[in-house]
């Protein structure tokens, strides 16, 4: 068993934490309560912490010491979803509830915190709570507030709460885990009329039907089956009536990909197929493509840490075959690796058993609390490692 094992008080604090957390979600950049909740309990354990980072985020020190400095990330924000479970830790907010588990990477940050703040260590831990993730901003306006700076961070590692994995279970590879994620959106513009007379006019249902077909050619046809990608419509919104051929058709939808070759082609790709289709029948088109993060690529040796330190927390076979880690969804702790190695990590929060087995972002969405204890052990021993593994 691993030395960090946590106090009976220490799991039923985290537990508290966590359900407090989930009763009262909050959106992206408006987590006032739960930052608040942060950072007093953060000044409570001998924090040098910092608040309004990235609007809401809060960031917390060790005392300074000689040695790296490695950074750990939660991030805090909920989702725009009504609840549908019956716990008696439900959402309190009709339309909103944490459908992700950021309820649980906040807490298990903030034991991990507690129980960390009483070690000597060669170097520094910066505690990171993050808003935003869902939105994709909320990493990318952590760094432009200088989170990496001051001390320098040498080193960044994530954890998050998994229903594609049974609990128990700690999956991490190396090399990409969570895909780039790209917005687009289409308006075809045609020319309406009646539905009886469909020859005056140019039918935006019809083109973008022929567009919604013709795009699932595009991975399958223009990238290579060695590098995955998804091209997924998503929302199609058309028409007022069932005899008005309509003027407008809007498409939206999103573009995945996990490496650079494909990450810069499929814009085109998918632009010039909207054209090509919109062309042959005689439509128009606006046309609007977003990059919302790129894709969370770990390094290979905080990697290899990460998974010896999962091998010490669960054991070996409880450690997820890498090739079985990989996912299509996004992170934007991605935006950290981009300029820091490290690595993010999954740990399993499904139990059948149960009745957990809810996908992300699902309105039954709820994991085994028995997750939160393995999550606190991988975060306070993948630091503790590497500092100690690092330091002059």
């Amino acid at each position: 068993m691993n030395q960090h094992s946590l106090s009976a008080e220490d799991r039923r604090e985290l537990i508290e934490v966590r359900r407090d957390l989930h009763q009262h979600p909050e959106l992206a950049f408006e987590e006032e309560r739960t930052a608040a909740m942060v950072a007093d309990k953060l000044k409570g354990w001998g924090y040098e912490v910092t608040t309004g980072v990235a609007r809401t985020g809060v960031v917390a020190m060790t005392p300074e010491a000689d040695g790296p400095t490695v950074l750990l990330r939660a991030d805090m924000d909920a989702l725009p979803i009504h609840e549908l479970s019956e716990t008696s830790y439900r959402s309190d907010t009709d339309g909103l509830m944490h459908a992700c588990g950021h309820d649980g990477h906040t807490s298990m940050a903030l034991i991990a915190a507690k129980i960390m703040r009483q070690k000597e260590l060669p170097g520094r831990i910066k505690w990171v709570f993050q808003p935003a993730e869902e939105s994709g901003q909320g990493a990318e306006e952590m760094i432009a507030d200088g989170v990496l700076e001051n001390p320098k961070v040498d080193a960044a590692f994530g954890v998050h709460l998994w229903n594609e994995q049974p609990v128990g279970t700690i999956g991490v590879t190396e090399g990409p885990q969570m895909a780039a994620v790209d917005l687009f959106r289409a308006v075809i513009k045609g020319r309406g009329g009646h539905a009886a007379i469909p020859h005056d006019t140019i039918d935006a249902v019809v083109v973008a039907s022929h567009i919604v077909t013709a795009l699932q050619t595009v991975v399958s046809r223009r990238i290579s089956p060695l590098h995955p990608a998804v091209v997924t419509v998503a929302s199609i919104h058309a028409g007022t009536g069932y005899n008005i051929i309509p003027e407008e058709a809007v498409l939206e939808g999103t573009v995945r990909s996990f490496d650079d070759e494909a990450w810069e082609a499929l814009p085109g790709m998918v632009e010039s197929t909207v054209n090509g289709i919109c062309k042959t029948f005689g439509a128009a088109f606006e046309w609007t493509y977003d990059r919302m993060v790129p894709p969370t690529v770990n390094d290979p040796k905080m990697a290899a840490l990460v998974r010896e330190s999962a091998v010490e927390v669960v054991r070996e076979a409880f450690v997820v075959p890498e090739r079985e880690v990989p996912t299509m969804g996004g992170e934007d702790f991605g935006f950290f690796l981009k300029n820091v190695p490290g690595c993010f990590a999954f740990v399993g929060s499904r139990n059948e058993s149960k009745g957990l087995m809810f996908g992300h972002h699902n309105p039954r969405f709820d994991i085994d609390e028995g997750a939160l204890p393995i999550g606190v052990e991988l975060l306070m021993n993948v630091a503790e490692k590497y500092l100690r593994s690092h330091s002059i």
